[in-house]
């Protein structure tokens, strides 16, 4: 029969905490007994190892189902999302290249400003199932199911099937992994391959073997093709955990980590040299660049520049952090950053009691040898996550809410260790007391979440609070209460601990998320509002009130803003002064906050407003029939300022829009010049008269601006329904 590793340990008379000596790996497990028939294959995957209690197999197959259920019920509430990277989808489902290099359309004028691992599986489910809101985010939740096997094997496997349970129900119950699971950003591939990375260097730890330290690596280097430098931040803790703690010699550790090196570059690197290696005159603009280059996106807009807040090309950065009371363009930065009005109630529910738990876990372990797995796995996970928060704090550029998706997977397990590690200590008074400590900051700190939303379930924060105080009380006494009754007060806290996040999570899915900035939960004071999202520009003074808006999913892609209010723009508002647009609404886009539009300060020369740049449009029937007339002639449909606008416009047609000047519509792609060749090519039949962009602040030579201008002054104007366009084939005055 097979053996557990805890298990073997104890039988040759180690402790688990202690580990194998530096030179002496764990024996592999007996063989089957030979008169022992082997069980059926269904058997064995309900009941599992031998070792474990009856229930654990079958409780575990209920969280993934229920965690499946959960993720996919109302899923195609949002409709497209973020069709930024909706429209991304479908051109990989129709062109192999576009898959490739992740390009906004299947012309391949441009790519997204992300490399392209986490747009793949979608797109593939979308040649599979073809083009709709469900095929994209199917796989999305079927990551969040495998995140939470990740995290309940990795628990499981050092503690108790219980401590796993515990941890991979924290993770399925987190807002913003509720949000993010369920939408088409590249953070769910990026959370699942963290949790993965993390749960293969404690692998590592236990038996010192080269392969798990290998496909960390891996794993790393996958992350890297879905977000770039954000994998990397994990990278310090884990090196320098299996650099102190691994079961090898010190020789052998450093020899494993330069073998992680090498697989680290090799499966995150092969994509970045064939784009940097092939003509650029042969593949798309890599879009979020300034000089059409990977790198230069990958160590600039998508890298330090998220640090500094010096970000070319971006529509609140470019300008380094600047904004007072120690934040740049995008909020204030600091120790509290992760626990303001407008990103508490996404994932810090548990954050304190998850420090508590580390450092107790710590603690407990204190004694331990330097290749004790269970110190090594608190290490391992809680570096991640205090990495992780010290870079998400203090960050000066682009920041959104839904970043910190990618704490989630290192708070889960440190709940479910620590708590575990704690009870089975419990008739120790010291264990006792920080369980104790950590409801209770659990229970405050979840009343003051709560509060920030006073209309919101009203009666639940006294729930979350009186029944958590009460659980921390028993929680005191737990070593000296009978088993019943110390088991009831431990479920008492848990249900107390989660009933926040759990009512947070049920609202986020319960509803439609759109646009570029997305928010879980409902309203929250003093959150940060933007139509289709309730994210939208922190640290901007250009609305009263700041109340965060609600968003809302109409099946086609777009969202509206409710509630009215919200600080949404950047200090100091736009170059050249007002708000972006500079003109009505045309294309029935989202406005800004209010139901406002812009009226001063024009980007591109065209109206719009705000919401082509973060939330698209709303294509009408005249549009569509319009850009579909006589489609096949040309290479792109229309081509239109920003790949929010575009992107709405494709994914309503089905026919390739260029993006002009990718996201921001600062990219410098296409120029003038370029553009002109297109249109005397044929290969553009419209332009798009709305997009938002084009004079953002951003270090592009203006092309944008100067296309537009091009445009109006030469091509004629059609209209179909509320929409404004330019025939391309049709001089001005014809």
């Amino acid at each position: 029969m097979t053996v557990h590793y805890d298990q073997r340990l104890t039988d040759r008379g180690q402790s688990p905490d202690a580990g194998p000596g530096p030179h002496r790996p764990p024996a592999p497990a007996p063989a089957p007994d030979a008169g022992e028939p082997k069980r059926p294959l269904p058997r064995r995957l309900w009941r599992g190892r031998p070792e474990d209690p009856r229930w654990a197999r079958p409780a575990f197959l209920a969280l993934l189902l229920a965690t499946a259920v959960l993720y996919l019920y109302n899923l195609s509430a949002s409709g497209y999302a973020n069709s930024f990277y909706s429209a991304a989808v479908q051109a990989g489902s129709q062109s192999w290249k576009a898959f490739f290099f992740g390009s906004l359309d299947a012309a391949n004028a441009i790519t997204v400003d992300k490399p392209p691992a986490a747009l793949w599986p979608m797109a593939l489910s979308v040649r599979l199932f073809g083009l709709s809101s469900w095929a994209i985010l199917f796989p999305e939740a079927l990551m969040a199911v495998g995140t939470v096997a990740v995290v309940y094997a990795a628990v499981r496997r050092r503690f108790s099937p219980a401590a796993g349970l515990i941890a991979g129900t924290v993770l399925a119950l987190t807002p913003v992994a509720a949000l993010m699971f369920r939408f088409n950003n590249p953070d769910a591939m990026l959370a699942l391959l963290m949790a993965l990375a993390c749960y293969l260097v404690i692998r590592a730890l236990e038996d010192g073997r080269s392969r798990w330290l290998v496909w960390a690596g891996v794993a790393i280097g996958f992350a890297f093709l879905a977000k770039t430098l954000q994998a990397f931040l994990i990278l310090p803790p884990l090196a320098l955990v299996y650099g102190v703690c691994a079961p090898v010699s010190v020789k052998k550790r450093l020899g494993q980590l330069a073998l992680a090196t090498a697989a680290l570059v090799v499966s995150g690197g092969w994509w970045v040299a064939i784009v940097e290696l092939w003509p650029a005159s042969s593949r798309p603009y890599i879009g979020g660049s300034q000089n059409n280059s990977f790198l230069e996106l990958t160590f600039g807009y998508n890298g330090l520049g998220r640090l500094s807040g010096d970000e070319t090309g971006s529509v609140g950065g470019g300008g380094g952090g600047g904004g007072g009371n120690g934040g740049g363009n995008w909020g204030e930065t600091g120790w509290d950053r992760l626990f303001s009005s407008s990103i508490g109630g996404q994932i810090s529910w548990l954050i304190p009691a998850a420090l508590i738990l580390l450092v107790a876990g710590l603690v407990a372990t204190g004694r331990a040898r330097s290749t004790s797995v269970t110190r090594g796995a608190f290490l391992v996970w809680g570096g991640a996550l205090l990495t992780t928060m010290l870079v998400f704090s203090y960050m000066q550029g682009i920041f959104h809410e839904y970043y910190t998706v990618a704490l989630a997977p290192y708070i889960a397990p440190l709940i479910g260790m620590g708590s575990a590690l704690l009870w089975e200590k419990r008739d120790k008074v010291w264990a006792s007391l920080t369980l104790a400590a950590a409801m209770t900051a659990t229970a405050a700190w979840g009343y003051v979440l709560l509060n920030r939303s006073s209309d919101y379930l009203p009666w639940l924060k006294w729930l979350v609070l009186v029944g958590g105080l009460t659980a921390a009380l028993g929680l005191i006494f737990a070593g000296r209460l009978g088993r019943g009754l110390a088991l009831g007060t431990a479920g008492l806290g848990l249900v107390a601990a989660l009933a926040g996040p759990a009512a947070y999570t049920l609202t986020t899915v319960n509803e439609g998320h759109t646009g570029s900035i997305v928010t879980a939960g409902p309203a929250v004071a003093g959150g940060r509002g933007f139509p289709g999202g309730g994210g939208g520009f922190p640290g901007g003074d250009g609305f009263p009130g700041g109340g965060q808006n609600q968003q809302n999913g109409n099946g086609n892609g777009t969202g509206n803003a409710q509630g009215g209010q919200g600080n949404g723009f950047p200090r100091g508002g736009f170059p050249g002064g007002g708000f972006p647009g500079g003109g009505p609404n045309q294309q029935g886009q989202n406005t800004t906050p209010g139901g406002r539009t812009g009226d001063g300060g024009r980007m591109g020369g065209m109206g719009g407003g705000i919401g082509g740049l973060l939330n698209g449009a709303s294509v009408g029937s005249e549009a569509k029939k319009l850009l579909t007339t006589d489609a096949d002639q040309y290479t792109w449909a229309a081509a239109a300022i920003g790949a929010q606008n575009a992107a709405s416009y494709q994914l309503s047609t089905g026919e390739p829009v260029m993006a002009i000047g990718g996201f921001n519509g600062t990219d410098p792609s296409p120029t003038l010049a370029q553009f002109k060749e297109y249109v005397a090519d044929g290969k553009i039949h419209y332009f798009i008269a709305s997009g938002a962009g084009g004079g953002m602040r951003g270090g592009s030579d203006g092309a944008s601006s100067r296309i537009t201008s091009w445009v109006e002054a030469n091509f004629k104007k059609v209209t179909a329904g509320s929409a404004t366009f330019y025939d391309l084939t049709q001089k001005a005055g014809n």
